[in-house]
């Protein structure tokens, strides 16, 4: 029998079944009805996962194309992660992060450091992507003494306060509009190299003219691919351009690559895979192996405009530097550098790709298969050319019921998105492409 980690869907019964029916029902007691969707045919309740495993309440055993959210690039329950945090739970599970810090705490920011793009570089480590944005933008606005960001539109950054002000779309900004901060201004985000050129004189007007409320730009931050608008990859020239432009106008450019950072894309960084080193790095997700981790790195020059502590950190939390999480992050650190990774996320990421495009040629329904590394997705249109709204969620559904977990993306749930773990085995590989172009094919004659 193969090893849970390694099998192919198994199910017992219909999805979802009896179990996770029953906690849906007692969650909906007890959880704001605005965080998890509940439907009939939607979520199953995860018990264990391994590899690119899932084991529902009910037993079925799920293929992960999600990566959890793009967080087990490394696998589920990876043994170097697991290693570390079973081996730190006998010593520290807590400390002091920014008073009397964890002694894992150096080792990670050394590791980090090696890491990084830069000569010199300084860290400030926190528990999630969303707060290392926030930490990004109070440095850009620290290093260039000026208030004012660009972003851009379908850029995704968190939904805490300082992150949701510089995330684009208009459903989660809505409801707050009035409390978010004013000096954003939005440009456009390139998918050709026409629209690219056009993107960057937007940019220059921008930087030039401000941003709204009279606050002078400052602060540009991109995600190299945007990741929940639907994988939107720039041509490749356009990130090098963007990062010249910004360093020559004085302003503060950071790359937001929570996603796409340390190997999701097949390279360490994406930002700098393109030649464009970025002054801040947002990082988070993959780099946790599954326990809450993010850090806002950045050149030494730029994170020195902090003020030296004084005994009272301008930004910190109770959990900086958690060892658990460092101790993950250890772990993951080392199968990157000592597994493999980066060539497991491209030979995957190449036939994946290869699989998607011959299966999915010459269907009226699919406007485009793109991506790059393990981060990959499926545009569906609809039989007018518009985006099939809502047919990224609907092929969602229909890939569960048959044993495998996608997610919808895009500002219209019209795209299908994968981000599996790189330690997908060729059968996983094999029947995850087939059951994902069939629900696609079944969805767009549906439409």
């Amino acid at each position: 029998m193969t090893d849970f980690g390694m099998e192919l869907p198994r199910l017992r019964g219909p999805v979802p079944g009896r179990a996770s029916k029953a906690l849906a029902g007692r969650l909906r007691a007890v959880e704001s009805r605005n965080v998890t969707f509940l439907g009939e045919a939607f979520p199953v309740f995860w018990e264990e996962a391994r590899g690119a495993n899932v084991r529902d309440a009910d037993d079925n055993v799920f293929l992960d194309f999600t990566g959890a959210f793009g967080v087990a690039l490394a696998g589920h329950r990876n043994p170097l992660v697991t290693a570390r945090v079973a081996a730190q739970t006998e010593q520290l599970v807590h400390g002091m992060g920014d008073v009397h810090p964890p002694a894992g705490k150096v080792e990670l920011l050394e590791r980090l450091a090696h890491l990084s793009p830069w000569n010199r570089t300084r860290t400030l480590l926190c528990g999630s992507g969303s707060e290392a944005v926030e930490a990004a933008l109070k440095t850009g606005a620290l290093a260039s003494g000026r208030s004012g960001v660009l972003s851009f539109r379908g850029g995704y950054h968190g939904l805490t306060a300082g992150a949701l002000a510089v995330t684009h779309r208009a459903h989660f900004r809505a409801p707050f509009r009035d409390s978010l901060f004013s000096g954003v201004s939005f440009a456009s985000f390139p998918t050709d190299d026409a629209s690219a050129a056009r993107a960057l004189e937007e940019v220059a007007g921008f930087i030039d003219v401000g941003a709204p409320g009279g606050h002078p730009i400052g602060t540009v931050i991109v995600e190299p691919i945007q990741g929940r608008a639907g994988v939107l990859v720039p041509p490749r020239r356009f990130l090098s351009e963007l990062a010249r432009l910004v360093r020559d106008a004085g302003c503060v450019l950071v790359m937001d690559e929570v996603f796409t950072g340390f190997g999701r894309t097949g390279d360490l960084f994406a930002g700098p895979a393109d030649d464009a080193v970025p002054d801040v790095l947002c990082v988070g997700k993959a780099l946790g192996g599954g326990l809450p981790i993010g850090a806002c790195m950045a050149r030494a020059e730029v994170m020195d405009a902090w003020p030296k502590a004084s005994g009272e950190a301008l930004h910190t939390s109770t959990f900086l530097g958690h060892p658990l999480s460092a101790a993950a992050a250890l772990g993951f650190l080392d199968e990157l550098e000592e597994g493999d990774l980066l060539r497991r996320v491209r030979t995957r990421g190449d036939s994946l790709m290869r699989g998607l495009v011959d299966a999915l040629a010459g269907a009226d329904g699919v406007r485009e298969v793109r991506g790059r590394g393990l981060m990959l997705a499926v545009e569906l249109a609809a039989p007018d050319g518009l985006p099939l709204a809502g047919g990224g969620a609907a092929v969602a559904e229909r890939a569960l019921a048959k044993g495998l977990i996608v997610l919808p993306a895009g500002d219209v749930g019209h795209v299908v998105e994968l981000t599996p773990p790189a330690m997908l085995t060729d059968a996983q590989a094999e029947w995850g492409i087939a059951t994902l172009t069939a629900c696609v094919l079944e969805e767009i004659q549906s439409a």
